[in-house]
């Protein structure tokens, strides 16, 4: 969350000198950690002569849905000072209100936890992951309050804490405020620790993982230099709350994939086998997150201010926030020589590929596809959608807007490039932590690159959802845009054979054959073509034989009646990408100093 330096500076000038100061204490223990609980208890002193309103969020930082954090906890108690037991309420599914009390409450509960990722928290005999949301409930109109958390750790079991939280002694920790508190996850296990100094500030990487040292070792060069790469981008780090910022990576059968960004630390999580080589493993995630320091984090978007922890939070600006976070994802891991600049550029056909063939840009354009983070952002439904003709997601939409953005600049005049349009957002809005708005990034774009050229970024793929020409500005740097399968005909929607019955694997893309055929997602389709699905392995080898344009007929049921109609073949629309080496000179020299930073 956002804070001034300021505030943290006056705020443990406080706490350190020993003013009076009324602060929330709170204790967790994992006695029955091999079963997933926890126990904990908070301890509330110098409450006003009302009732006390105890909740647990319903999101976390970094996320945009709901979660419902509250479903986890259970064997709710509340005491007064004098250890007398309170009546407790329920109004809603997530909070517990007490009364009779005395001015003072500890309000008891025990928690269920088993998901180690970036959202939730699980706890067991390998570690405790936990996410502050997800594990700690916390009691409306005291949120200003300074927290001090002791976290109980499995002595027998060789546990640590690393967190983004001021460490006090031993196993204590203090928070500012609620606020701070929420946005700092917590890793107790017995990991690995390395650390380094950067710019007189420390980065430390806390790793759970089963690996040697020789690996740890390796894997934290390649986090560094992905530090590295990304401060040049903006010209320096943030100056990090207490001087630290800390990864906390968890590796394990019984994890699972994620990576969640904070202000002074991140979360990455992934579901890796014991015997599993540690080397690249979730090292894009690592770029993503740590880019977010800047991009998300201080660059901060004002609909995001402030994070609401009782509803679920929209903002328009994730095409930015997160989408050239994802631009930069892959760029640093070629500037870093974590991969090849083949490697990068031959993957940039997946994500203008998604964009470009998908039907979602009929229905939104990039703002608000950000407006529908709180329904796909590991948001839980079970009713069906139609997302895959509806929605692009913005991290993707982003990323393929901020490649364009960079090359175009990049084929201007005056030695532009995105990087110094970034180190300029940083400069005016993120080193001082002023929240942004769109109509920001496109007066900063046009202070950067000019009127014209900013007018017409925005008015086509971001208040439109035009598509730029990756053709041309492909050409421009000295990279092959072309076909990926010249003449190779498709129906145009997926189609997975099981048991000899074939059945698309989404809802039928519209304007593809199969859409305007009427075959739908309930359909069983036994032929294409006179060839029975019964006797091949893929739709593909049927396919191979035909042509764009050709006409080919499928036979399918639908609830017991058989129906056979005739489709036209439509050329495959991909597109591959890869490094022109035969480029100009001229060309080859732009190319080296995007994809090296020169």
């Amino acid at each position: 969350m956002k804070r001034s330096i300021l505030l943290f500076f006056i705020t443990f000038l406080v706490h350190s000198v020993g003013f009076s100061q009324t602060t929330t204490q709170y204790e967790i223990s994992f006695d029955n950690a091999v079963h997933h609980e926890a126990e904990i208890s908070i301890h509330f002193q110098n409450l006003e002569e009302k009732e006390l309103e105890v909740r647990m969020s319903r999101t976390s930082p970094g996320r945009y849905a709901l979660h419902e954090f509250a479903k986890n906890v259970y064997a709710v108690k509340a005491f007064d000072g004098d250890g007398n037991e309170l009546k407790i309420t329920r109004p809603n599914p997530h909070q517990w209100n007490v009364s009779g009390h005395n001015g003072t409450v500890r309000f008891e509960y025990t928690l269920f936890a088993n998901r180690g990722d970036g959202t939730y928290s699980q706890i067991d005999e390998s570690h405790a992951h936990l996410n502050i949301p997800a594990t700690f409930a916390w009691a409306r109109n005291y949120e200003h309050r300074p927290i001090e958390v002791t976290f109980n750790v499995r002595d027998d079991l060789n546990w640590k804490v690393a967190t983004q939280l001021r460490h006090l002694e031993e196993n204590r920790y203090y928070a500012p405020d609620l606020d701070y508190f929420l946005d700092s996850p917590v890793e107790i296990a017995d990991f690995f620790l390395r650390d380094e100094n950067v710019d007189g500030q420390t980065i430390r990487m806390a790793l759970h993982t089963h690996a040697t040292e020789a690996e740890v070792d390796s894997y934290f060069e390649k986090v560094m230099a992905i530090v590295h790469k990304q401060r040049d981008v903006f010209g320096e780090l943030p100056d990090f709350d207490y001087g630290e910022y800390t990864f906390l990576n968890c590796y394990s059968p019984n994890a699972s994939g994620d990576g969640m960004e904070h202000r002074n630390s991140t979360v990455v999580s992934g579901t890796k086998p014991i015997d599993q080589p540690l080397e690249d493993y979730r090292i894009s995630t690592i770029s993503h997150e740590f880019f977010h320091i800047w991009n998300v984090e201080r660059i901060r978007p004002a609909s995001l201010e402030p994070f609401d922890f009782e509803e679920a939070n929209m903002s328009g600006e994730l095409w930015f926030a997160e989408g050239f976070t994802s631009y930069y994802t892959g760029l640093i891991l070629a500037r870093a020589g974590i991969i090849t600049e083949e490697q990068y550029v031959e993957v940039l056909s997946g994500g203008i590929n998604f964009v470009a063939n998908s039907t979602g840009r009929n229905y939104f354009n990039p703002i608000e596809m950000s407006y529908q983070a709180p329904f796909v952002d590991a948001a839980r439904s079970v009713d069906p959608t139609n997302r895959e003709n509806t929605f692009i997601s913005y991290y993707t939409y982003g990323s393929v807007l901020g490649l364009a953005l960079d090359l175009s600049l990049r084929d201007l005049d005056g030695d532009l490039n995105l990087d110094d349009f970034m180190k300029q957002m940083w400069e005016n809005y993120g080193r001082d932590e002023i929240p942004y708005t769109i109509r920001d990034i496109r007066a900063e774009l046009s202070a950067y690159a000019g009127k014209e050229f900013s007018d017409d970024f925005f008015d086509n793929y971001i208040y439109n959802s035009k598509l730029p020409d990756y053709q041309r500005l492909f050409d421009s740097i000295g990279l092959t845009f072309e076909e990926a399968n010249p003449g190779r005909a498709v129906l145009g929607t997926s189609i997975s054979i099981n048991n000899g019955i074939g059945r698309l694997q989404t809802n039928a893309i519209v304007g593809s054959p199969i859409y305007e055929a009427g075959i739908n997602r309930n359909d069983e389709i036994l032929e294409i073509g006179g060839a029975l699905l019964s006797e091949v392995e893929s739709v593909d080898e049927i396919l191979s034989d035909y042509q764009p344009g050709d006409t080919i007929s499928i036979r399918t049921v639908r609830t017991g009646e058989e129906r056979i109609v005739d489709v036209e073949l439509v050329a495959d629309p991909s597109i591959r990408t890869s490094v022109n080496r035969e480029a100009e000179s001229r060309l080859a020299e732009k190319r080296s100093r995007w994809l090296k930073s020169m």
